[in-house]
């Protein structure tokens, strides 16, 4: 029940040890208040919407696999949601298993499906005959080792023995050893945080029909104002066969003029725009923006018009 959960609790997808939890460490806001380990997504952001969290962390995009399209699916579904961070983080993987266990003793492997998707040439290389138990987090793929003789061996982060007494039976086996996941925190509406110059906003949208060219004329509403997109993916909307919605990234924040004015013509555009948030870049790079297309720009063509209809120009 809500009132069983301390006040200021944080969510994340669990048990401890996950990279979720590993992104959460990244929050200051987070150190010292309770943090709610939870099964999926959906359950993640009901906490959220319920008030029995103050923001939940979730996994959006990883650099091999691309978007995480729970995650993307939830976020257009569950309204009055606020990204309010991103956080990275690198993502690598062991093999562990019962102690005793050798390699050789490998037959079945228990690992999240993420997981074994960024694992499999190490794992088809040197299990060729192994099979795959899908588990529901990386480090429960560990724990169900204790719980049931399934699998013989499971792939889990690499502080997984902090938590589990098991052997590691090989470390290092992720396919891309410069492998990241992006994580998103997630909380109701609140205010805007002001521009950094290192933002990015979210968005998701939809095409009014799907008349030829309809694409083109969507992203014309960002390349037309210099707003550059870091994420383009198309979901299916589940209403009828080929309708499609887009989770959109942009980079810059709402308060920046160009941004502001592109979310203005999507929205004339599209039949539904959902506005995630404006926030901080993890990263911190700046964004590099052409004369043309910063803010100054935006005003001086604003007060020429503004001149044309007062006669003064």
């Amino acid at each position: 029940m809500a009132d069983t959960i301390p006040a200021g609790t944080y969510s994340y997808l669990g048990p401890a040890g996950t990279f979720t939890e590993a992104a959460l460490k990244q929050v200051p806001e987070a150190a010292g208040k309770p943090w709610r380990s939870v099964h999926n997504v959906g359950e993640a952001l009901d906490d959220v919407v319920t008030g029995r969290s103050v923001a939940a962390m979730i996994a959006i995009e990883n650099s091999v696999e691309g978007g995480v399209s729970a995650t993307q699916d939830a976020l257009a579904n569950i309204p009055n949601l606020r990204i309010i961070g991103e956080y990275l983080v690198p993502v690598n993987f062991v093999l562990v298993a019962r102690r005793g266990t050798t390699l050789a003793d490998v037959k079945v492997i228990n690992a999240h499906p993420v997981a074994y998707a960024q694992t499999h040439l190490w794992l088809d290389e040197n299990l060729p005959s192994h099979g795959h138990i899908p588990a529901t987090s990386n480090v429960t793929a560990a724990a169900s080792l204790f719980e049931n003789d399934l699998a013989d061996a499971a792939v889990a982060p690499p502080g997984i023995i902090e938590h589990h007494d098991l052997d590691v039976l090989a470390e290092g086996i992720g396919d891309n050893p410069n492998a990241v996941t992006r994580f998103l925190l997630v909380s109701r509406v609140a205010p805007l945080p002001e521009p950094t110059g290192s933002d990015k906003t979210s968005i998701i949208a939809e095409l009014p029909d799907d008349t030829a060219g309809r694409l083109l004329e969507m992203l014309e509403q960002f390349a037309t104002r210099g707003v550059n997109m870091s994420l383009l993916e198309s979901r299916p909307i589940g209403d009828s066969l080929g309708r499609y919605r887009f989770v959109i990234d942009l980079d810059g924040h709402i308060l920046d003029e160009r941004v502001a004015d592109a979310l203005l013509g999507l929205k004339r555009f599209s039949p539904n725009v959902i506005f995630l948030g404006s926030y901080p870049r993890a990263d911190k790079l700046p964004i590099t923006v052409i004369p043309r297309y910063d803010n100054d720009a935006f005003v001086d063509a604003r007060d020429w018009l503004r001149g044309l209809i007062a006669g003064e120009v």
